[in-house]
């Protein structure tokens, strides 16, 4: 049985082109659905696919002689393309310098980000990697200021109907639900949190979306592996720092608009087509401030298995 996502039901077809192949087993070797194998020197398709082919693509990726690609699953042979150059790829000090000197800006030039900056972080954000192909991650681009302020007034027009969730009532009856961790950041974050955002931005500053010029949400279906959109906003991320923007991820707005009629509503009127699991707004600008020196961060913990 193919694997579902909400834009496929059928499986990848893999097309062979037998007088290329060299038998070499490469593709073999990497399809982890057991889909290909050897038979007389020649790679053909197996009886022993556990899932179908779910369109990865790798093994059109490695074979040397481009003697197998898929079609199917949003992809075809028009999407193998050669790798660039290892020496165009970032060595790991570049890399690293740019995430040390990488800090959550809040505070923006009224600038715009022109559609050319915008195509490139959405180009690099398509690399991302996903549970099961074809990705089932959705954008939701507000290319302008005024596009991110108008869905910032909403947001937090809607959140007034929602201060019930924030009531002391209401947190005393649902501790034993969610336990003592939730109960704690309801009552030091979340309630404040609600105080700030709700009943609108033009009589105080905007502390949702800090007036950004560009904010994308990104978000799934309830077929994706809830980290997809995660990673794919991550990757966007760095890539508006890799092109001289400040960038902000921000967690506060997903949640609140998954759940129950008004939520739905919501999303409907802003063009927001599932509820997801998984779920985060990223804002870009220009930044108005310029930080000297980096913070150092740390993990809880970093244990190796003995």
């Amino acid at each position: 049985m193919p694997i579902p996502t909400s834009r496929t039901n059928t499986i990848g077809e893999v097309i062979i082109d037998i007088e290329k192949c060299s038998g070499c087993g490469e593709c073999v070797e990497v399809c982890k659905d057991f889909n290909l194998e050897i038979v007389d020197g020649k790679v053909q398709k197996s009886a022993n696919s556990l899932f179908g082919c779910i369109a990865c693509g790798h093994c059109a990726a490695i074979c040397p002689n481009k003697a197998i690609w898929i079609e199917g699953r949003y992809l075809s042979h028009n999407d193998i393309f050669p790798l660039p150059e290892k020496s165009e790829s970032a060595e790991y000090n570049a890399l690293f310098s740019m995430l040390k000197r990488r800090r959550s800006i809040r505070e923006f030039k009224d600038k715009p980000v022109n559609r050319e900056i915008i195509d490139k972080i959405i180009a690099v954000a398509q690399t991302a990697p996903m549970g099961i192909p074809p990705s089932d991650v959705h954008l939701l681009v507000f290319d302008t200021k005024e596009k991110v302020n108008a869905f910032t007034h909403d947001y937090s027009l809607y959140l007034n109907n929602l201060k019930w969730m924030s009531s002391k009532w209401f947190m005393m009856f649902m501790r034993p639900f969610w336990g003592k961790a939730m109960d704690e950041l309801m009552k030091s974050f979340f309630k404040p949190l609600f105080k700030i955002f709700a009943g609108g931005i033009h009589d105080k500053p905007n502390m949702i979306t800090y007036d950004a010029p560009l904010a994308i949400y990104f978000y799934s279906t309830p077929y994706a592996d809830y980290a997809d959109p995660i990673v794919a906003a991550t990757y966007a991320m760095l890539a508006g720092e890799s092109l001289g923007l400040g960038t902000c991820l921000l967690g506060a707005i997903h949640p609140f608009i998954q759940n129950g009629s008004k939520a739905r509503k919501f999303r409907q009127k802003w063009g927001i087509k599932h509820a997801s699991k998984g779920g985060i707004f990223v804002n870009f600008g220009y930044p108005d401030v310029n930080y000297k020196q980096g913070i150092k961060r740390s993990f809880a913990a970093v244990d190796f298995v003995r």
